[in-house]
């Protein structure tokens, strides 16, 4: 079984000045990662309103599948206009970990 994360983080539009401009961003792609059978969640920066944290996980039975679904998250989420990825940070875990 292995497990990969990843978490990007993201610029928003500088229109995002309140918590409610900044779910209005952060919603969406949180619901269209989702799509991909993954747990994604808002996981950091909750408190400043131009940036966001996403966390994303999925559990396979192949390293290459976990790896395959991952990519296809980190490509849905650059493809966005609305938003600017700074980094993508990610950890494959397998048995041994």
């Amino acid at each position: 079984m292995y497990t990969e994360t990843a978490v990007f983080d993201l610029l928003l539009p500088g229109d995002s000045r309140s918590l409610k401009a900044k779910r209005s961003y952060v919603r969406p792609i949180v619901a269209a990662l989702r799509r991909f059978d993954v747990s994604a969640a808002e996981v950091g920066a909750l408190d400043l309103h131009g940036r966001a944290e996403i966390g994303v996980a999925v559990v396979a039975a192949e390293a290459a599948h976990a790896r395959e679904v991952l990519d296809s998250c980190e490509r849905l989420v650059a493809a966005r206009p609305e938003v600017e990825v700074l980094s993508v940070r990610r950890r494959l875990y397998g048995d041994d970990d």
